[in-house]
This record gives C-alpha cells, sequence and structure tokens, in this order.
C-alpha cells in the first residue's frame, strides 16, 4: 500500500507539472491568435485589389502570358505544403500532411512527376524520416510568417514554373495549407497557384450592366509581367497568414483540453492515493489489534 501510495503521489506531481507547462501554451497561443487574426484582416484588401487587376489585364487584353497558359512540355509538378514548425496543436500537421499525401497520390496517378517544397519543421521532419527528397524547405516562421518569407518561396516555385523543361521546369505549383475560417473550423485546402486561374470578376454581372473599358499603359505585356508576380507573392503570403492563424487556433484549442485532462487525471490520482492511504491505515490497525489479541492470549 505505502508502495502504491508514493507511486500516485509521482503521478500527480508529474502531472502538474504537464498541467502548468500546457495552460502556458494556451495562454500563449492566445495571445498571438488576435494578431495573426489581424494580419489576415489586413492582408484581405490588397489580395482582393491586386486579384482584381490581374483579372481586368486577363479579360480585356488578348495577351497569352506564360502565368496564363498549361504547359505541355513537362510531365513535373511543383506542391508546397505548409505546415508548422512545433508541435502541441492537435492534428493540425497531420491534417495537412494527409492532404498532401493524397494529392500526390492523385498527381502520380495522372502519370506526373511531383516536386515537393515544405514549409513548416514538422513536415520537414516527417518527410526527412522517410527519405523523401524536397526540393525546397522553409522553417521558423510559421506562427509569424513575413512577407520577406513569402517572396523568397514565391521566386522560386515562379523560378521553376518558368524554367526549361530540361532545367527542371514544372507545369504546375499547388498548395496545400489550412484555411482559417474561425476559432473552432481550420480546414485543409488544396489550390492551384500556376497556372493562374483568376477566378472573381472584375465588376458585377447585373443585367444591361456596362463593362468597363480599359486602357493599358504601357502595354498589356508590360502591366502582365508587373502584376502576375506580385499576385503570387500576395496569394502565397496569405496562405502562410491563413496557416498561422490556424495552427494557433489549433494549438490553443489542442492545449486547453490537453489542461482539462490532467485536472481529471490529478483528481483522478488523488482519489486513488487517498483509497491506498485509507488502506494503508486499516491494515496498521489491523496488526495493532491482531498484535493485541495474541499478547492477550499468551498472558
Amino acid at each position: 500500500m505505502a508502495g502504491s501510495q508514493r507511486v500516485y503521489k509521482q503521478r500527480i506531481k508529474s502531472t502538474q507539472s504537464l498541467k502548468k507547462m500546457f495552460r502556458a501554451q494556451e495562454l500563449i497561443a492566445a495571445s498571438r491568435i488576435g494578431r495573426a487574426r489581424d494580419r489576415v484582416t489586413m492582408a484581405t484588401p490588397y489580395s482582393r485589389a491586386i486579384t482584381r487587376a490581374v483579372s481586368a489585364v486577363a479579360t480585356h487584353s488578348n495577351v497569352s502570358h506564360p502565368f496564363l497558359v498549361e504547359r505541355t512540355d513537362t510531365d513535373r509538378v511543383a506542391v508546397l505544403l505548409i505546415a508548422s514548425d512545433r508541435g502541441m496543436a492537435g492534428a493540425y500537421s497531420a491534417s495537412v500532411i494527409r492532404e498532401t499525401e493524397r494529392l500526390i497520390e492523385r498527381l502520380e496517378s495522372e502519370g506526373k512527376k511531383v516536386d515537393l517544397f515544405v514549409s513548416g519543421r514538422r513536415a520537414v521532419s516527417y518527410y526527412t524520416f522517410r527519405e523523401r527528397e524536397l526540393a525546397g524547405q522553409w522553417t521558423g516562421h510559421s506562427d509569424a510568417p513575413s512577407s520577406e518569407v513569402a517572396g523568397e518561396i514565391a521566386d522560386l516555385l515562379l523560378e521553376r514554373f518558368g524554367a526549361p523543361a530540361d532545367e527542371g521546369g514544372v507545369a504546375e505549383v499547388h498548395v496545400v495549407f489550412t484555411q482559417f475560417v474561425n476559432m473552432v473550423t481550420q480546414r485543409p485546402r488544396v489550390i492551384r497557384m500556376l497556372p493562374l486561374e483568376v477566378v472573381e470578376g472584375v465588376a458585377p454581372a447585373g443585367d444591361g450592366a456596362a463593362m468597363p473599358l480599359y486602357d493599358f499603359e504601357p502595354s498589356p505585356e508590360v502591366v502582365l509581367d508587373s502584376l502576375l508576380p506580385r499576385y503570387v507573392r500576395s496569394r502565397i503570403y496569405a496562405c502562410l497568414l491563413q496557416a498561422a492563424a490556424s495552427e494557433l487556433a489549433s494549438r490553443q484549442r489542442a492545449m486547453h483540453t490537453a489542461t482539462e485532462n490532467a485536472e481529471d487525471l490529478i483528481r483522478m490520482y488523488t482519489r486513488l492515493a487517498n483509497q491506498a492511504r485509507q488502506g494503508e491505515i486499516t491494515q496498521e490497525i489491523s496488526e495493532i489489534v491482531s498484535g493485541a489479541d495474541a499478547l492477550a492470549s499468551a498472558s
């Protein structure tokens, strides 16, 4: 009984230490999630504006830009996976990695070769352990991405998309990230970044609505050459911001659940320790009574 009591007390102590760590992680995530959500909100107007600008040029000009045309000279495709640098975020990284695996399986079933680019230490470790070659990797910024990192990623993907087939050029660029819907819901998403699929219209399509006229200076080609790289960078930056907000929300929720589970374990171990102590006291009393009876019988 004494041994059991010591074991339970040790478990209570270790669980209390874990509870403090879980609670600290929950508070850190809660303090950062507001800023992450604000960054997503602030980046949205620019993303919408540049999308409208690209839509205007693509719709109202007859320019055939390489970023808008399907490539048929290569069967290689690039996949960018955006995961987290740290754990303690529930199934956040596992969900987006699983979505990436499904995408890779689908692309390979179509006869395409996948070059994998990874952002986030958890995903890098996952594929390094499985000896999967990575075409590019970025770590150390998952919960607070910067525009510089987004530009670095976008420049590499744009370079690979524009490179000749014999120099590692790719025909498509896909991005897998986690969309932040709200504090409770975060969804893994797959989007095709290149060739560009501009889906947002320039003006509402109402009955009798007049379409605007555009005049591009100095030319549509120059405007597209300037806008399209900016468009890709803004979308990748938006994906990084969405993923960061999703990671922090997942971590806060996971750590809150872990803290509650630790409290339940502490209550259970405390009850078991009390039962072991009561059993120990009962055994001692029984031994004393038995000893007294034995002495009385001997005399």
